[in-house]
């Protein structure tokens, strides 16, 4: 495949939006690629369309949207954190029009998995209470930018301008696999370890025992777009030309 030919379409995590990969985009437009970032649905600059009925299928339409109203073919799909979520449903929808899955320290849900059947009931107990506290009984607060790894205080402040809360629907609605097709896409795995958020280890694991998985680790924290956006966009381009 002519790299030109490869499109990178990028969805960030979640609270987060399209402007987690700000940094990063450049390199990987400099090295020849195209490259969407959408904002999802109640999220980043769509925040104002926030609502209680955003689930996981609207975040999935979200990127479906993108791959047809922009005839995209040769797709690299890149999920974080719980991008996963997403690109696990675009895949089942839309497999003939993605090259590779690259999962960044991310959830990789199976057929009738929610996020949080994944992170399980304590954590999504919690986050119920917080959002009947906080958040009218269905917007999750976004964890502070230290949970996220980011530590040099300039760009704390950066990223905790931009976080929002998240439809609560978002984390409960689960994914339906219906098409085996989905399943033959390649798929690679990049766990960020230093610090390891815990919430991927698994997932990790799995892909690193696999002979069906890519696998790769970076050394810093899990907003690697942020942190270490050059070297990233660098281990995208080897996945997209192996």
């Amino acid at each position: 495949m002519e790299r030109n030919n490869l499109t990178f379409v990028l969805v960030h995590g979640g609270w987060h939006g399209a402007w987690v990969w700000e940094r990063l985009v450049p390199y990987l437009a400099q090295a020849g690629y195209n490259v969407f970032t959408p904002d999802l649905t109640g999220l980043g600059e769509k925040v104002k369309l926030a609502n209680p009925d955003i689930g996981l299928s609207t975040h999935v339409q979200d990127i479906l949207a993108i791959l047809y109203d922009k005839n995209l073919h040769n797709v690299l799909l890149v999920g974080h954190s719980y991008g996963g979520m997403v690109i696990t449903g675009v895949a089942d929808k839309a497999a003939e029009r993605i090259a590779k899955l690259i999962y960044l320290d991310a959830h990789v849900p199976k057929d009738g998995q929610s996020f949080g059947d994944i992170v399980g009931p304590q954590i999504m107990n919690m986050m119920r209470q917080v959002a009947k506290a906080t958040g009218q009984g269905w917007l999750v607060p976004a964890p502070p930018p230290e949970h996220f790894g980011i530590t040099l205080e300039a760009d704390i402040a950066f990223v905790k301008s931009k976080l929002v809360p998240q439809p609560i629907k978002t984390f409960e609605e689960p994914v339906h696999l219906t098409n085996p097709g989905a399943f033959t896409v390649p798929r690679t795995y990049i766990y960020l370890n230093k610090p390891p958020l815990g919430s991927f280890d698994g997932f990790a694991e799995m892909a690193r025992s696999s002979k069906d998985w890519g696998y790769y680790e970076m050394a810093t924290g899990h907003d690697a777009m942020i942190l270490e956006p050059q070297e990233l966009a660098e281990l995208f381009i080897k996945i997209a030309n192996e």
